[in-house]
């Protein structure tokens, strides 16, 4: 692991190297889509066989922030993990005026990210850090108690912040430094709920089967497109067939990229290993516009995990240690240590007025010419932001009824 994050720092310093705001994005965009996928790997990992998704882009939100106030070898392992430090005025300023650009033109389509840092009550602030998180997208400091354990987990899994760095931001203030006052909390959300750009026809919309991990075949409610979209057919490292579509939500903001493996007999896990961010890269590039039939099953995925482990298997250890963690940026005093890192992730797909005609739907993939995408057996997806390819959300449909 030690040394693909070597070698992804060296890759960000190469873009730097180059110059140009193209490089930076570029590198960026690499890092942040293999970050992406490692992070999906190693949480879809103890989920086998079941519906998922996690949202890249909340957890790195998280990490971001707490790089503002880590210092020393625990910086070093929050940059090691993410591939590169926001701590670099070029990465800080770049990342700032994405989230801000993501931010102003998700309006309106159900769509947000966030990040909470609870803090004891009474807890001094550093004033910089204080304006710092108050600079980033989203982000927001809020107040517990963590003398009171029931109270405070269930402030900390709404992930509903009291305070807010963008108004009435905590001050610096005197507390009980090295007692229970140096506990953190961290929470990351992302929703999203889709309005297409095209949408799905209400009236082909129908009850198909669906072929699960197992073998095991559902009824699921599928919906029905014909239209032109972005679609090609690629091959993976291993030689495996994969169909991939891209679909654009109302705005063209976001898009749906679904990939699905073309032999139903490939199952997932064959495919998951030998995605990159390059590969991505490439077949995204390379979609052509075509006229299409899409059958998409409608699905919801709510996602409710703690990261502590799964970050601390990537290297992340200080962080949590309160003898060893360096968050002296956050107040100035030691003893700061993360005691959680949770993280919820939502995604729903479907069409108003859903109603079932089965025939329309059998009629139009008997006679259509037209190339046919049929989610009819698990798939993955990535939810993007459309011109970037910055991911929101990775996951995948194993059952659409669960």
């Amino acid at each position: 692991m030690l040394s693909l994050l070597m070698v992804t720092l060296f890759l960000l310093s190469s873009c730097f190297s180059a110059g140009g705001g193209s490089p930076l994005s570029e590198g960026l965009w690499l890092l942040k889509t293999e970050f992406a996928l490692h992070l999906y790997r190693s949480a879809a990992s103890e989920r086998n066989g079941t519906n998922f998704v996690i949202s890249p882009a909340s957890v790195s939100l998280s990490l971001e922030i707490l790089q503002f106030g880590a210092r020393g070898n625990t910086g070093w392992e929050l940059a090691s993990a993410l591939g590169y430090s926001v701590q670099d005025p070029r990465v800080r300023e770049f990342l700032h005026a994405v989230y801000t650009a993501l931010h102003n033109s998700s309006q309106g389509i159900g769509m947000e990210l966030a990040c909470t840092l609870f803090m004891q009550t009474g807890t001094p602030l550093s004033p910089c850090f204080v304006e710092q998180v108050s600079w980033w997208t989203n982000s927001s400091l809020a107040p517990a108690n963590f003398r009171e354990p029931n109270s405070t987990a269930t402030e900390v899994s709404r992930g509903s912040p009291r305070q807010s760095t963008g108004k009435g931001k905590p001050s610096p203030q005197s507390g009980e430094a090295g007692t229970v006052s140096s506990w953190l909390s961290i929470v990351s959300t992302m929703t999203f709920q889709s309005t297409w750009q095209r949408r799905f026809s209400s009236m082909a919309s129908q009850t198909m089967p669906f072929t699960c991990a197992h073998g095991l075949v559902l009824q699921v409610p599928t919906m029905h497109l014909v239209a032109e979209v972005s679609y090609g057919q690629f091959q993976d490292a291993a030689g495996h067939r994969v169909d991939a579509l891209e679909l654009l939500y109302l705005g063209s903001t976001a898009s749906l990229f679904l990939m699905l493996p073309q032999d139903k007999n490939t199952p997932l896990d064959c495919i998951e290993p030998h995605l990159t961010a390059r590969a991505i890269r490439l077949w995204a590039t390379r979609l052509k516009r075509t006229r299409v039939d899409v059958f998409l099953p409608r699905f919801r995925i709510q996602i409710s995990l703690i990261l502590k482990s799964i970050l601390r298997s990537w290297g992340i250890a200080d962080l949590f240690d309160p003898l060893k963690a360096n968050l002296k940026g956050i107040s100035g005093q030691d003893g700061f240590y993360v005691s959680e890192a949770t993280h919820k992730a939502k995604m729903e797909l479907s069409e108003e007025g859903t109603r079932s005609s089965a025939a329309t739907a059998v009629l139009l993939l008997r006679r259509s010419r037209t190339p046919v995408f049929k989610a009819d057996r698990p798939f993955i997806f990535l939810l993007r932001e459309h011109s970037t390819g910055f991911v929101f959300n990775i996951g995948r449909v194993s059952n659409p009824l669960d």
